[in-house]
C-alpha cells in the first residue's frame, strides 16, 4: 500500500517559493536588490538611531559595553547614575570596584562589566591621554571593546561609517539573502560590499530597528513588511495582514503597517510601545 502524500504547510510552501525566486540571483543582482531594500528601510524607519543615550564618545563606549546581554532601555535607566559619578577615564580607572558593581548590577554580568570599565579607564590614561581614540585599530585594542562596539562608537560618536553586526543585523541579512554567513566579521565585509560606505552606519540602525519592530526572531511580521516582495524569506512568519499586524512593535507600529499597505487599525494599542529586545 502506498503512503498518502502529506502536503507541506502553506507557510512552508510559500517560503520555498520565495527562496526559489532568488535562487539564481547574480552578485550584481544581489547588490541591486540589497540597495533597493536599504532604500525601503530608510523610508520605513525614518526615526532609526542609536538607542543608547550618550553625550560624549566615552559615554557611548561605556553604554555599549553595558548593553551586552541587556536591553538598551535598561542601560539607559542605569547610565545617568554612572555618567554623573564617572565623568572621565580617570574616574573609571580609580573607581571603587564594589561601588561600581552595585550600580551596574541591573545590567547583568556586572562584575565582568565593572572589570572592563576600570581597565578601559586605565588603558585610556596609559595610551591615549585619557581620550577615546577615533580609529578602529586603536579602539579594538582597548579592554571591553570588540569590533561591534568599535563600529558603534565610530559611526555614532565620530561620524566614521561603520557596520554594526549585532544579533538582529546578523539574523536579518541572512534572511534577506544578502549573506549566508554567521561570522560577524565576515558578515561586516560582505555587507560592506553591497551598499555605499556613506550608508553603513544608518543602514545598521535601520536593520536593527526592523529586527526589533518587524522581523522578529521567532515570528516575523511578513504580511506587514514593506520588504516582502524583495525578501527570499517571505513566509517565515504569518503573511495574512491581520495576524502579521499584531506582531508589529514600537511607537510607529501603525505607521509601519500603513507603509506596508496594511490597515493600521489592525495593530493593537499594546503593540505601540518601545521594543525591549536586546
Amino acid at each position: 500500500m502506498s503512503r498518502p502524500v502529506i502536503a507541506a504547510p502553506a507557510g512552508a510552501a510559500l517560503l520555498a517559493r520565495s527562496a526559489k525566486r532568488f535562487a539564481n540571483e547574480t552578485p550584481i543582482g544581489r547588490k541591486r536588490r540589497a540597495r533597493k531594500m536599504a532604500r525601503e528601510l530608510a523610508e520605513a524607519h525614518p526615526d532609526a538611531h542609536c538607542e543608547l543615550d550618550f553625550e560624549t564618545p566615552l559615554q557611548l563606549a561605556v553604554a555599549t559595553i553595558l548593553s551586552a546581554q541587556c536591553t538598551d532601555k535598561k542601560v539607559n535607566e542605569v547610565t545617568p547614575t554612572v555618567f554623573a559619578k564617572y565623568v572621565t577615564a580617570a574616574d573609571y580607572a580609580a573607581a571603587d570596584r564594589g561601588r561600581l558593581e552595585e550600580i551596574l548590577r541591573p545590567t547583568g554580568f556586572f562584575r565582568a562589566k565593572t572589570d572592563s570599565l576600570i581597565k578601559l579607564g586605565q588603558a585610556l590614561i596609559e595610551r591615549h591621554d585619557g581620550e577615546l581614540p577615533g580609529t578602529l585599530d586603536q579602539l579594538v585594542a582597548l579592554p571591553g571593546i570588540g569590533r561591534k562596539t568599535a563600529n558603534v562608537i565610530l559611526g555614532n560618536a565620530f561620524d566614521v561609517p561603520g557596520i554594526t553586526v549585532d544579533t538582529h543585523f546578523r539574523r536579518l541579512v541572512n534572511r534577506f539573502g544578502w549573506v549566508d554567513e554567521e561570522d560577524p566579521v565576515k558578515i561586516e565585509f560582505l555587507v560592506a560590499d553591497l551598499v555605499e560606505k556613506r550608508d553603513w552606519t544608518m543602514l545598521s540602525h535601520r536593520i536593527i530597528f526592523h529586527g526589533r519592530r518587524v522581523c522578529h526572531a521567532r515570528k516575523p511580521a511578513c504580511g506587514a513588511c514593506t520588504l516582502a516582495k524583495l525578501c527570499p524569506s517571505y513566509g517565515t512568519g504569518p503573511t495574512e495582514a491581520a495576524p502579521a499586524a499584531k506582531l508589529l512593535k514600537g511607537p510607529r507600529a501603525r505607521d509601519l503597517a500603513a507603509h506596508a499597505g496594511v490597515d493600521p487599525g489592525l495593530v493593537p494599542a499594546a503593540a505601540i510601545t518601545t521594543p525591549e529586545a536586546p
